[in-house]
């Protein structure tokens, strides 16, 4: 074979295996790009394919009875439970933790997916995401709330009975913290409801804040499915079990046969006198607490009366008419 045919024939080659290379760089380049999207970017999808509820739990509202009963019923209704713990800025999530948080929820849309944590109010949409979850909560009784929170952290509940709390040994009662002027039970601790309703503008924040009570009101009327108040909680998880049966079928009967619509309980409180409860109420953050709680209230009994009485009667309250072109059988 003459060297100029062995010459031709190796530039062939070389020429087959570059082109070959630069083909196949291309193509795990170009997979590597997409990956890097899929992991980066919004998902282009309008919404999850599956419901997505949020509970973004109010400290001491019964929101451990709660989730006592959606664990209860995950399996048996096949939907992923995932709790979202925020480690840095109490009851926030920031600008990123909300891009990222909502980008995973779209990510796992495959599976009907109930999420909680003790975190506030934020809109997936306002960050980029095409996402509209459901979102749910509850409220309690200003007050009550804040003296059960109290003496938890020096009593702790008679379930994890062994657990160390922040405040263990102190035995002020709230009467005397109110009388000393203590921090503990100072007014602005009441400020809890509002915001995490408000949302995550520091305004919300701002205890006393009238701007904030607007938008906590605006945003339960408008942003949340239903809010129940952890006095009528029992009720509260009968009226989802009507509203999304996909995530509650069962829970009536669970309660109704075990017994647990509250598995947790403070393990010491002492009664709070009328003259602090007096002297507490008169404060401007109670007032609005309580105007919001009242607010909650309201909806909750309206949603309850109308969704309970639909279970009753086994019917829609709308139907059909004149309908174009007419349907032919």
């Amino acid at each position: 074979m003459s060297s100029f045919r062995v010459l031709s024939i190796g530039l062939v080659f070389c020429l087959v295996f570059l082109t070959s290379y630069l083909y196949l760089q291309s193509q795990l380049s170009d997979i590597s790009s997409k990956m890097a999207m899929n992991f980066n970017q919004a998902p282009s999808s309008s919404n999850p394919s599956q419901p997505i509820v949020i509970y973004n739990r109010v400290p001491k509202t019964g929101s451990t009875s709660m989730m006592n009963v959606v664990y209860e019923l995950f399996s048996k209704n096949r939907f992923r439970v995932v709790q979202l713990h925020v480690t840095q800025y109490k009851h926030m999530l920031t600008l990123a933790d909300q891009i990222h948080f909502s980008r995973n929820i779209s990510g796992w849309s495959n599976t009907p997916t109930f999420y909680h944590g003790h975190f506030a109010y934020f809109d997936p949409k306002k960050v980029g995401v095409d996402l509209t979850p459901i979102f749910i909560n509850l409220v309690r009784k200003p007050l009550d709330r804040l003296v059960s929170h109290y003496y938890f952290l020096r009593y702790g509940d008679d379930v994890l009975v062994n657990k160390v709390r922040a405040k263990e040994g102190d035995t002020t009662t709230f009467d005397e913290c109110v009388d000393k002027g203590q921090p503990d039970c100072d007014p602005k601790k009441l400020w809890i409801q509002i915001p995490f309703f408000c949302g995550v503008a520091p305004q919300c924040w701002d205890p006393g804040s009238e701007w904030a009570l607007a938008q906590a009101k605006y945003n339960l009327a408008n942003k949340y499915l239903v809010v129940g108040v952890t006095e009528e909680l029992d009720i509260f998880v009968e009226v989802l079990e009507e509203l999304i049966p996909n995530f509650f079928k069962g829970a009536k009967d669970f309660l109704d046969e075990s017994g647990k619509s509250h598995i947790k309980r403070t393990r010491h409180k002492d009664e709070v006198s009328e003259q602090t409860s007096r002297r507490m109420k008169n404060t401007k953050i109670w007032k609005l607490e309580n105007e919001f709680y009242n607010f909650a209230l309201r909806n909750f009994h309206a949603v309850k009366t109308t969704t309970l009485e639909q279970k009753r009667l086994k019917t829609q309250f709308y139907n059909y008419e004149k309908v174009r072109p007419k349907y032919k059988e």
